[in-house]
């Protein structure tokens, strides 16, 4: 009797960078999406992945297209400068996908500081936007200090002893520029885990760490089909604030996600949706988060080329670190996401097969072609900056 070998189907497959380029531009453009906005959008996903924060890139497609559904997804936004001073301004996002005008924001914030020494932009009415690493990331590639950080209508994050969702997960980014290290970039929800996390848990069938999403008892939920609701539409429950539980200092978490919610919303005239339910119970989602973007020029404190010789030193300072694990050395914020963009530039993006079957169904709606499943000749040559 001859023994026949299992094939080992395999769970994930690489994907290069252009082709997902190419097939989140098929997508956004036949749902109408002019080219001035395409661009940047799909820049900033696509480099997302590339940087292996696989929550915020193509992975998102099924949710905007849930917006759009909803009709609350503006594909065609106008985005315009609202109010503009030497040092300050505020950007409309006309309620559509947030990255378009959060490049917009950063890339003003940048010209103010070439000037002044610092700019900052808010961004009002708008909505997702990705990584606000990426946004952070591009002021240190202009030898800049970025700092950014969003908030949205969605609330899943309870505060410290409530019951109540009051938070999104309201992310953190800074970014500094180094010299002959790569560039320090610090991206972080305030809440222990990003909403994303669930989904790619999700994705790959695999259950979730006890303490990163409660129900509405404040007990651990493992199981991502029933955690991803409760981090995402709940009004009770939802992901725990950064710290987890009160007893390991989920206070800290709960300060600066209202932290970012005082410069994201309240500051740049967006809306804090528990506020508006107070008011009105019967609300439905405006879907009008804000964003906040500074920009800080080293060379205004720092004679040229310091700033940059003195975080190098530090860097290297702290890579020397001794490790407790022999095998697992001292990381600097910034080295792990390094690591995915060179991985993933030269051997492609891993995309689970879950989700590229979800990617299929969003194309085959939106009457745009499938292409997943072509080998690009064009190796990764957008995404070449460090």
């Amino acid at each position: 009797m001859t023994s026949q070998k299992k094939t080992t189907v395999p769970r994930k497959i690489r994907i290069e960078a252009n082709l997902l380029d190419k097939q989140l531009r098929a997508i956004f453009s036949a749902w109408g999406m002019p080219e001035d906005i395409i661009g940047p959008t799909v820049y900033t996903m696509v480099e997302t992945d590339l940087r292996g924060i696989d929550s915020h890139g193509i992975g998102m497609i099924m949710r905007y297209e849930e917006y759009l559904q909803k009709g609350l997804l503006n594909i065609r936004p106008n985005i315009k400068t609202l109010k503009e001073t030497p040092a300050v301004a505020q950007i409309t996002g006309d309620a559509g996908l947030g990255h378009a005008p959060s490049v917009k924001a950063i890339e003003m914030a940048c010209d103010k500081a070439e000037q002044l020494g610092v700019g900052i932009v808010s961004v009002t009415h708008s909505m997702h936007h990705g990584a606000v690493g990426a946004y952070a990331l591009r002021a240190a590639r202009r030898g800049m200090i970025g700092f950014g950080c969003t908030a949205a209508w969605a609330h899943c994050i309870p505060p410290t002893r409530s019951k109540d969702a009051m938070f999104a997960t309201n992310p953190i980014a800074f970014a500094a520029p180094a010299g002959k290290n790569r560039h320090f970039v610090m991206d972080f929800a305030t809440s222990t885990v990003a909403v994303g996390k669930i989904s790619i848990a999700w994705f790959n069938d695999r259950p979730l760490p006890p303490g990163w999403v409660i129900d509405a008892e404040g007990q651990s939920v493992t199981d991502p089909a029933i955690a991803h609701p409760l981090s995402t539409r709940e009004r009770q429950g939802g992901l725990t604030p950064l710290g987890g539980t009160e007893d390991m200092s989920s206070h800290k978490g709960y300060g600066l996600a209202a932290m970012v919610e005082i410069l994201s919303t309240i500051l740049s005239g967006a809306v804090y949706g528990p506020a508006l339910i107070r008011r009105n119970p019967e609300a439905t989602n405006t879907m009008s988060g804000g964003h906040f973007f500074m920009a800080l020029k080293p060379e205004f404190f720092r004679e040229p080329g310091d700033f940059q010789n003195d975080l190098d030193e530090m860097i290297d300072a702290l890579h020397a670190a001794t490790p407790i694990d022999p095998q697992k050395p001292v990381l600097v914020h910034g080295d792990n996401e390094w690591a995915h963009f060179d991985d993933r530039k030269k051997n492609g993006i891993p995309v689970p097969l879950k989700l590229l079957g979800l990617i299929k169904g969003v194309a085959d709606r939106a009457g745009a072609d499938f292409l997943l499943g072509e080998v690009s000749e064009n190796s990764h040559s957008l995404w070449g900056a460090h």
